[in-house]
């Protein structure tokens, strides 16, 4: 299996994000790099850089507006007297047709769905490269390869095509799916990070051309709190397209593998020919945030039944943060993926 990083991702480096109305200090830290790159290299990995493909296959996934908010924002902010190191909204939209604001204040809340998304000085360089990263995967499953692993950091299943959220700034597994759609594929994305995809349910809501599945902790309780639930099920051409597997809070692996099935049956029937697995480790019975209990071997478990597909995946990595098993998650899931 070919893996995939770029070294620029170090580059966004986060000092806080608000919870609870409380300054906290950032879990999406550079450090993640080198505890899931420790894992990958266990698993028998080498890794790669990848090409750059431009901005085409980012702009196929979110607006040229968003866009240019990212590489610009930070610049504009920190002409504002007063302003903080890292832009963090302090006021939101009512409704996303609202007008356009033209100061970086008004925009960044338009384009910033919560606190957890704060932009730095290196935030927009370590974005592009992490999709990057993931097309570069994509290529080397689009050129024949079983699976490829893209080390994406920041992550991106949080963001919509306008919006960033929760850590996450370009999607990179919607810009991976979209690239194998151009190749002319079927793709599904199968999002198995504790948290629900958001951002890639938002992307391809009303599409039937990519089918979106999540595996996560059940939002009544749980970021994202308004987006995961059952009865989301895509709208217009989309309808019957997405797929929410909701689950409570605690789900340890026999539960988990039980949503699994049900999940890659959803993909059979959309006659999927390749998938991008949003590979969130945060499931884990030791992550920070502690939504389920997944064990380490768990992981080898749950890679080995998607891999019995047959289908081509890119691997795109979204959560799980620093703890001591993380780089033992990634090893075991790539582990059992590749056994």
């Amino acid at each position: 299996m070919k893996a995939f990083l770029d070294d620029r991702q170090r580059g966004h480096d986060p000092k806080m994000f608000m919870a609870n109305g409380t300054r906290l200090p950032n879990p999406e830290q550079p450090a993640r790099i080198e505890a899931l790159k420790a894992g990958a290299e266990a698993a028998g990995l080498a890794f790669a850089a990848p090409a750059d493909h431009g901005m085409g296959p980012l702009a196929a996934v979110h607006s040229p507006e968003y866009l240019v908010f990212l590489q610009t924002i930070h610049a504009r902010w920190s002409r504002i007297e007063g302003a903080s190191d890292e832009v963090i909204p302090n006021i939101h939209p009512d409704r996303r047709s609202a007008s356009y604001p033209r100061s970086a204040v008004g925009q960044a809340g338009f384009h910033q769905a919560d606190t957890a998304c704060p932009i730095a000085a290196g935030t927009w360089e370590a974005a592009y490269w992490s999709a990057q990263t993931a097309l570069a995967a994509t290529d080397a499953v689009l050129g024949g390869g079983r699976a490829a692993y893209a080390l994406c950091r920041p992550p991106g299943h949080h963001a919509f095509a306008d919006l960033a959220g929760g850590f996450c700034f370009l999607n990179n597994s919607a810009i991976a799916a979209g690239a194998l759609l151009r190749a002319g594929l079927r793709p599904a994305i199968l999002d198995i990070d504790v948290h629900h995809g958001n951002g890639t349910q938002g992307i391809f809501y009303a599409r039937n051309d990519v089918l979106t599945v999540s595996i996560h902790a059940d939002p009544l309780r749980f970021y994202p709190f308004f987006w995961g639930h059952a009865d989301e099920r895509g709208e217009g051409s989309g309808l019957g397209c997405n797929l929410n597997l909701a689950l409570p809070r605690g789900t340890d692996d026999a539960a988990y593998l039980e949503a699994l099935d049900t999940a890659l049956a959803r993909t059979r029937a959309f006659g999927a020919d390749a998938l991008v697995v949003a590979l969130g480790l945060d499931a884990h019975e030791g992550d920070p945030f502690k939504g389920f209990r997944v064990t380490t071997p768990g992981f080898a478990r749950i890679a080995r039944r998607i891999a019995a597909t047959g289908l081509p995946a890119v691997i795109v990595q979204e959560g799980g943060y620093l703890q001591p098993a993380l780089g033992e998650n990634l090893t075991s899931f790539l582990g059992g993926f590749g056994g």
